[in-house]
């Protein structure tokens, strides 16, 4: 089965029925290891440039956004509009398996909402249970999807990320629910897997992050879809860059909701 997102031919078929029954259930899945070694390193070297060329001002493209009011996470480090920092992160937002996990959850049109990297430093990087929407949705109106695209090997050791399975259907916020939303859930799993891996998961879903208890940082990429009437985390119109528009298709332009000059 085909749709059409944003004039970008999405091929739901490329999610298996048992991915998407996982998915539909536990409100997460892993699509196995997308990006090959080889990719991993130029990743890799390009955020280290850029987390040496942007210092301080890291992530700072957040400061806009209506959604974070503090940019700056304590115990992670943080990068923000990755759209217009490289053409080796245009696979973030068209991979066709990823497309098609965000499709099954979103529905036909969507857009980009932000493309940022976070990395759980050593000895920090927990967070509160949360979902990334204000209000609870009724079950199949979803309004935001997530990606985590794993840069280093995830383990309960190096700050993974935590879900709690099936909570995108409990019509409930972990803030409404939990007595300490930062202690340990007993329903809660650790996405374990190794670099390269993608894991999409329904924003609506409970999660956060864990101490990285190791002593490098524990590396990854999201890419953050919402449906299309809703505002962007990052205004991709605003940040755009004339490179950015020379090396993008008109598909690609839609998805990121801009429009060429």
């Amino acid at each position: 089965m085909k749709t059409m997102t944003n004039h970008l031919t999405t091929n739901l078929d490329e999610l298996t029925s048992d991915e998407k029954e996982f998915l539909d259930k536990n409100g997460y899945v892993s699509l196995g290891k997308i990006l090959d070694d080889e990719q991993l390193t130029v990743i890799r070297q390009r955020i280290h440039s850029l987390m040496d060329e942007e210092g301080e001002a890291s992530g700072s493209e957040l400061l806009d956004s209506p959604y974070i009011r503090h940019p700056k996470e304590e115990g992670a480090d943080r990068l923000a509009d990755l759209v217009n920092k490289g053409e080796v992160f245009d696979i973030f937002y068209t991979h066709p398996r990823v497309l098609a996990g965000v499709a099954h959850v979103l529905g036909s049109d969507f857009k980009l909402s932000s493309l940022n990297y976070r990395a759980a430093i050593p000895s920090k990087g927990n967070q509160k249970l949360h979902a990334d929407w204000h209000e609870v949705v009724e079950p199949g109106d979803y309004k935001v999807c997530n990606t985590i695209w794993l840069l280093d090997d995830f383990t309960k050791e190096n700050g993974a990320t935590r879900l709690v399975p099936g909570t995108h259907l409990s019509g409930i916020l972990p803030q409404e629910e939990l007595d300490d939303p930062w202690a340990i859930h007993p329903d809660q799993k650790i996405i374990e897997a190794p670099a390269g891996t993608v894991v999409i998961f329904n924003s609506h879903t409970w999660h956060g992050g864990t101490d990285n208890h190791t002593d490098a940082p524990r590396r990854s990429i999201h890419s953050y879809f919402c449906q299309r009437e809703q505002p962007q985390q990052v205004n991709q119109q605003r940040y755009i860059r004339p490179e950015t528009y020379q090396r993008l298709s008109d598909e690609a332009c839609k998805m990121l909701d801009v429009t060429r000059p």
